[in-house]
């Protein structure tokens, strides 16, 4: 798996945590292993600007996603998967940053980015949150990852709880 985690926000992020959980969901969701993701942090005037001109919504917002070629997991456990790029994964510590401190259950900004993070993955997957049933599926499969990736590292406490919008 190919992913490139590149800071241009001014803030300092566990990096590696996010490719760690990127590489997690993707591996969870059965990507091929030669697919690309990228992954950008930015700061909230460069999301602001994202989120005016891809969504025409003022403000920055938390995470946004950028599909490239529109890569599904497969349908079949014997399905081969498809190799391509997945697209980009915008991120706001700023915003994830309040998010976090808001939530029902507070959280870091790294945590929040992780959280997040997946969002953007499932989001380049296909995945959407605008009908019930979608954020119902969408919002279980992204607690699930995140709940597997933090197990498998030995982290205890509650999860994030879903805080994008």
């Amino acid at each position: 798996m190919s992913i490139d985690v590149n800071n241009e926000s001014g803030t300092e992020v566990d990096e590696q945590a996010i490719l760690d959980i990127a590489r997690y969901a993707l591996a969870r969701m059965r990507i091929h292993p030669l697919s690309e993701l990228s992954v950008i942090v930015v700061d909230a005037d460069a999301m602001e600007q994202l989120h005016i001109q891809w969504m025409d919504l003022p403000g920055p917002t938390d995470v946004m996603s950028f599909p490239m070629d529109e890569l599904r997991p497969p349908a079949k456990d014997d399905e081969e998967p498809p190799q391509g790029l997945l697209g980009d994964i915008v991120l706001c510590p700023e915003v994830a940053a309040r998010q976090g401190a808001e939530a029902e259950t507070r959280h870091t900004m790294d945590e929040e980015l992780q959280l997040l993070t997946v969002h953007g993955v499932l989001h380049l997957l296909g995945y959407d949150h605008e009908e019930p049933d979608e954020k119902a599926e969408m919002f279980g499969l992204q607690a699930a990852i995140v709940d597997g990736w933090r197990a498998e590292r030995g982290l205890t406490g509650p999860s994030p709880a879903p805080t994008v919008s």
